[in-house]
């Protein structure tokens, strides 16, 4: 990486850190995706049953392969039904420790995160009391309202195109239209302004990209 973008992301993402704190989430700034892995796996306690979002920024630091060697897993990817898969996001809830992104994140701390069925949302603010959360630095945002644009507008159609053929004009054309399609993955806008109680939400703020 250039020298200057380490440090400018160094400098942002401290920033960043502080701001996440001052809303009571426990933070930390990892300039590396092996910091990162490291500092998420000391923070999963040993008896803990672990589930997750479909988080890529999690799958890319390498902290879901390290979960499921590790940990007891809660695994969707394990169901072979549809129903199934709802029945074991529904058990997500009951998870010990929580994995996932954010789509977006404020200079003053405030996670945007957009859903189609509820889950990662759900699970992210109410049932596991331990939380970890995955932040490049290309999350971050000036503004709480670029954070909501830039979940609607950059994260949900690279998620469209990741589900396949879902019919939403993202997934056809790449871009937002503020549909109402029945197959619609920003269903659910959620924003995470304080976090409580305070530190259940853990947020790793990575120096580099990471995830979309």
């Amino acid at each position: 990486m250039n020298p200057a973008i380490k440090l400018r992301n160094e400098k942002a993402g401290q920033k960043l850190v502080t701001a996440l704190k001052k809303r009571h989430f426990d933070a930390y700034y990892c300039a590396t995706k092996e910091d990162a892995l490291k500092q998420a796996l000391a923070l999963i306690p040993k008896d803990h049953t672990v589930a997750w979002g479909g988080s890529a920024s999690a799958a890319e630091i390498g902290l879901l392969d390290a979960v499921k060697a590790n940990y007891k897993c809660i695994d969707r990817d394990t169901a072979t039904t549809p129903e199934e898969r709802i029945q074991i996001q529904r058990q997500t809830l009951l998870s010990d420790t929580f994995i996932t992104g954010t789509n977006a994140v404020s200079e003053d701390g405030q996670l945007v995160n957009v859903d189609g069925n509820g889950n990662r949302v759900a699970a992210m603010t109410f049932g596991p009391s331990n939380v970890i959360v995955i932040c490049g630095i290309n999350k971050m945002t000036k503004t709480l309202e670029d954070a909501c644009t830039r979940a609607r507008t950059v994260a949900a159609p690279i998620n469209a195109q990741r589900f396949g053929d879902l019919g939403t004009p993202c997934s056809k054309n790449g871009t937002c239209a503020d549909c109402t399609s029945d197959n619609c993955i920003c269903c659910y806008m959620v924003t995470t302004r304080c976090c409580r109680p305070a530190g259940k939400i853990k947020v790793i703020v990575v120096g580099e990209e990471v995830g979309f």
